[in-house]
């Protein structure tokens, strides 16, 4: 197979990504020099335009442009939430009882939307890489159920895109984001939240050996960047009705030049500390000029803003976990380039966990590349395979498999616990630590029962002659301990004169085997067997 691809195909955008040689991942621009490129398409007459040249048909032809489709294929029409009919572009119709627009005067399936798209993302591949694409692994939500999935495999596939593998959004998003510095490796817990241009998606996924468990998913379908713009179309048509008596929101032309102009504001405000926004003839002939500064934005999109943080911690609650237990927040989406959004979810997490933003790390990858990225990457693994053989053994996420629901580690002398493996590990799985050690030793292997630890700190006091005062309340500092549980094994050894081995060892049927054996000497490991699951 000569070039397999990485596509994420998104409601608001798209993008393509491909892995060189080098292991490097280069994220590929269409024609029009765009890498997001907007998942639109647009009909004037016998002409068919995509991407932004279709964006850009909103203002004069927006009953023929659609925008916003993907969600809508293998959904029946019936289905349909009031959002899929949009004020400022082409509206879903029933085609057989499914999703279809009108094209020309005549209707046209879902499907057919989205093969001419798809067919344009491999034109602009292709153009790139200067070869024929023979496969591609793409990218779906979390919610994307079975015939959704199935109907794009063979869309995609009339395409000329063979559909070689699907790989979860967040999933792809934390597999670029860990092959940066090579983390892959190491065991942490991660929240995915990715806030696109319609729609809200959100992961906790934890790390084992180089495994990706999904631990919970959120869905927020109202909820994106299009938030923050209404709110900015609110505040300015506010403004304008002030001034000038006019709605620039009584008609589609006229929102849609007020929409278009608030995108460019938000990611104006998202770089430097004020924007300008002029607009020739908004409405009843008059013209809009106006300027706005970041601290105006952030309190005009101050509830969306506060959603998009909530949201973050709600998926958190629904995997059973604390913000305590998240070790790494990355944020993904063109809308987390939002400097006050990233400053809102660090200030829901403990100072520990490290959230991964643009404006919090200015060596993070574009978050709205990630997904395409994590594509990539998982595309060049599979490229070596025949279709036959790739299936869901060769993706690094697993999702309802068995896993451990506590951590498993030793017990010290003083009561302490060492884990070993955390919970959440996948199984089967091996690992082995090293303890130091000397004379007889009991080897005492426990699952690690989690509690949060509180300490208060000493608040700062201030003095005077009469009397010391606080003017504020002492801070809690909380904390996540474990200590041994159940104990699930004991081994001994004799006579250990410098460190000790200890194996841990489940097996795909549950069963774990604990071994131990001196490091120097090689004296003959103990083992113990048991049922864990």
């Amino acid at each position: 197979m000569s070039v397999v691809i990485g596509i994420a195909f998104g409601n608001t955008s798209s993008s393509i990504a491909v892995a060189t040689s080098d292991g490097k991942v280069d994220v590929i621009a269409n024609p029009d020099g765009d890498r997001s490129i907007p998942s639109a398409l647009s009909y004037v007459g016998a002409d068919e335009y995509h991407g932004q040249q279709a964006v850009n048909q909103l203002v004069r032809n927006a009953s023929s442009t659609i925008v916003n489709f993907r969600d809508f294929i293998g959904v029946p029409f019936a289905e349909l939430p009031a959002s899929a009919f949009s004020e400022i572009s082409s509206k879903p119709l029933n085609y057989n009882g499914q999703v279809g627009y009108k094209i020309d005067g005549s209707d046209v399936s879902i499907q057919e939307v989205t093969k001419r798209h798809l067919k344009q993302v491999k034109l602009a591949a292709e153009d790139y890489i200067g070869k024929t694409v023979e496969g591609v692994v793409m990218t779906v939500p979390t919610n994307f159920s079975d015939v959704q999935k199935a109907e794009l495999k063979k869309v995609s596939a009339d395409s000329g895109l063979p559909i070689l593998q699907f790989i979860n959004e967040p999933s792809a998003a934390l597999l670029a984001h860990l092959s940066v510095d090579d983390k892959l490796l190491q065991d942490r817990t991660y929240v995915v939240a990715d806030f696109g241009g319609v729609r809200s998606d959100a992961a906790v996924i934890a790390v084992r050996g180089g495994i990706l468990t999904i631990l919970a998913t959120a869905h927020d379908l109202n909820l994106g960047g299009d938030s923050l713009d209404n709110a900015l179309a609110d505040f300015f048509a506010a403004d304008f009705k002030k001034k000038y008596q006019a709605n620039p929101k009584s008609n589609p032309r006229s929102l849609a030049k007020l929409k278009a102009a608030c995108i460019i504001t938000k990611k104006t405000l998202s770089n430097v500390q004020t924007s300008t926004i002029s607009i020739d003839s908004l409405a009843d002939g008059y013209d809009y000029h106006t300027t706005i500064n970041r601290l105006r934005y952030e309190l005009v999109a101050r509830d969306v803003l506060s959603k998009m943080a909530a949201f973050t911690e709600s998926v958190v609650l629904r995997a059973g976990l604390e913000t305590l237990d998240i070790d790494e927040v990355l944020l993904v989406g063109g809308t987390s380039h939002t400097p006050k959004l990233a400053s809102n979810v660090a200030f829901i997490f403990p100072e520990s966990a490290v959230v991964v933003a643009p404006s919090l790390d200015t060596k993070a990858i574009n978050p709205a590349e990630l997904i395409a990225r994590g594509a990539a990457l998982q595309a060049s693994m599979v490229e070596s395979f025949d279709e036959a053989e790739i299936n869901e053994s060769l993706a690094p996420v697993v999702v309802n498999t068995q896993h451990i629901q506590k951590s498993i580690g030793l017990a010290g002398a003083d009561g302490s616990f060492l884990p070993i493996l955390l919970a959440e590990t996948a199984f089967p799985i091996r690992k082995a630590v090293q303890v130091t050690a000397s004379g007889d030793v009991l080897i005492a292997l426990h699952e690690g029962e989690r509690s949060i630890k509180e300490t208060v700190l000493e608040a700062e006091v201030y003095s005077d002659d009469e009397e010391a005062y606080s003017d504020e309340e002492p801070e809690v500092r909380r904390d996540v301990v474990y200590v041994p549980g159940t104990k699930l094994a004991e081994l001994a050894l004799k006579g250990v004169s410098a460190k000790v081995e200890v194996v841990v060892n489940i097996t795909r049927d549950g069963t774990l085997t604990v071994s131990a054996r001196e490091v120097k000497t090689g004296a003959v490991a103990v083992k113990c067997e048991t049922k864990f699951a």
